[in-house]
């Protein structure tokens, strides 16, 4: 009898009750937001704004206001140097680094045991259950598990707390007997320097009968590319014959769908996306043929989204799960049990369904480009690049797009820097695609692009192989859970770019 068996039972009964919960999203949203307020009711923040006496979140609404990170920084670097009952009950010893902000290189997250008990754990088995339920045919536990990871260290000069990536405060807190079936060793899995570690990886799992991975889908393409460079082998299913799925998120999967195919041609593998980030695990994909995600509502995060359009109004108002529309774009706004209260985390979603509540990711709050009202949003750009490289064969590493802004004759366009894993015959037909494509895809775009009056055609520079990396290495984020920003209104990162391209 294989371990799989053994514990699929415990799956399936865990998955029904998952499925009861986010049967009634809803309900499950507003008692998970009265337990939220009665815990913190005593803290410094819940007597601030009277958590004792609020009853409905209708008066949670009017009371707290939304925030951003810098609202809440003050009250985070407090908590960093040892206070406790500041923002959550008791004392919070781990923090999250994740992307700065305009004012600073990072933030810092506060996870509280009970957040990572209840959030970002429980969210792993979601997703373990939904996909054993999905596959019954899977020998998932009778191999064992790539977890790749970030890195930590020390807290300021405070006992026994750390700071570093989510992922590696996972692992540092990980069950002991899952340390059983997950590779690498816990030290090669929280080294910092990626290149040593992606080597280390390699080497380590070579002889290991790993059946899923899991990981950002490029940090892991690339320990993936170093394995075969270890073992001479031109496929992954050579080293590893019973892999079966790969669990990613961090960032769009379309950008790496062919590469991963190309070096993993199994039938048997699968791909799931989860949407688990710094400030929490917030959904997963639970119907294969669906790429849109559901929304996990019992994770202990409670939701809330403000319209894309009233962002950064005085009197932009959120509204509650239970309110949303379906094809909107919203931004997202969380209160969570480690202490984010009405945070703006910066990323947008757009529901394709409410029964269930199913999410795709659409973008960043502040990764747009929209220097002449053209509003280009990453969703748009994933698409463009997907009919462009089915189109000529391309396939795209990493890339970046900014505005150059209006000349002494008037013209400006839209400046992209890409490198291409496998280039197109001819990038100036990959160009023209990728603008026709854009401006099928976003109105507003096609609508500036007319007759070349106020956008002219974009422009596409070819990255060196390996420029994203250096940039990445040059900011001290090579490795973890750090992405490339793909659209900016400004031209700082790619005027950086440029610089390291020569």
């Amino acid at each position: 009898m294989s371990l799989t068996s053994v514990i699929r039972p415990y799956f399936e009964h865990y998955l029904t009750r998952v499925e009861q919960q986010e049967a009634a999203a809803a309900d499950t949203q507003r008692k998970l937001l009265a337990r939220m307020l009665y815990e913190a009711s005593q803290t410094e923040w819940g007597r601030k704004y009277h958590y004792a006496s609020l009853q409905r979140y209708e008066e949670f609404n009017k009371s707290v206001p939304v925030n951003t990170y810098e609202e809440l920084k003050g009250y985070i670097d407090r908590m960093r140097h040892g206070e406790r009952n500041v923002l959550w009950p008791g004392y919070v010893n781990w923090y999250a680094k994740s992307s700065g902000t305009t004012n600073d290189k990072s933030k810092f997250i506060p996870v509280s045991k009970q957040f990572i008990r209840d959030t970002h754990y429980a969210g792993g088995q979601d997703c373990v259950a939904y996909y054993l339920h999905q596959h019954p045919e899977s020998h998932l536990f009778d191999g064992r598990s790539l977890i790749l990871g970030g890195s930590h260290q020390d807290n300021y000069d405070v006992k026994g707390s750390i700071v570093g990536d989510l992922s590696a405060i996972l692992i540092e807190n990980i069950n002991p007997l899952a340390n059983l079936v997950r590779v690498p060793r816990k030290s090669t899995a929280l080294l910092s320097d990626f290149e040593v570690k992606r080597d280390r990886i390699a080497r380590e799992t070579a002889d290991k009968d790993v059946t899923n991975i899991s990981g950002v889908p490029s940090w892991m393409l690339s320990v993936l590319t170093r394995l075969l460079e270890v073992t001479g082998k031109q496929y992954v299913t050579e080293v590893w014959p019973h892999l079966e799925v790969f669990f990613h998120g961090g960032v769009a999967f379309t950008p790496y769908r062919e590469a991963y195919k190309a070096i993993i041609p199994s039938e048997r593998m699968h791909y799931m996306e989860t949407y688990n980030a710094s400030e929490g695990f917030f959904a997963l994909q639970t119907d294969p043929g669906d790429s849109a995600m559901q929304l996990m509502t019992h994770l202990g995060v409670f939701y809330e989204f403000v319209p894309l359009e009233d962002v950064g109004r005085p009197d932009a108002e959120a509204i509650p799960l239970w309110s949303v529309e379906t094809g909107r774009n919203y931004a997202m706004v969380i209160s969570t049990t480690a202490g984010l209260w009405r945070y703006m985390i910066g990323d947008t979603v757009e529901f394709t369904s409410v029964n269930p509540y199913k999410i795709k990711i659409t973008g960043r709050t502040k990764s747009f480009i929209n220097a002449f009202g053209e509003e280009l949003i990453v969703d748009n750009a994933e698409k463009g690049l997907e009919e462009a490289c089915l189109a000529t064969g391309a396939e795209v590493q990493e890339y970046t797009a900014a505005p150059i802004f209006m000349n002494e004759h008037a013209q400006c366009r839209h400046q992209w820097m890409i490198e291409f894993r496998k280039a197109p015959a001819d990038v100036n037909e990959f160009a023209r695609l990728l603008d026709e494509a854009l401006q099928r895809i976003n109105s507003d775009y096609e609508a500036k692009r007319a007759k070349n009056i106020t956008l002219q055609p974009l422009e596409i520079i070819v990255a060196r192989r390996g420029l994203f990396d250096d940039w990445l290495r040059s900011e001290g984020k090579l490795g973890g859970q750090h992405k490339v920003p793909r659209l900016s209104s400004n031209r700082q990162i790619i005027e950086r770019l440029i610089e390291l391209n020569k």
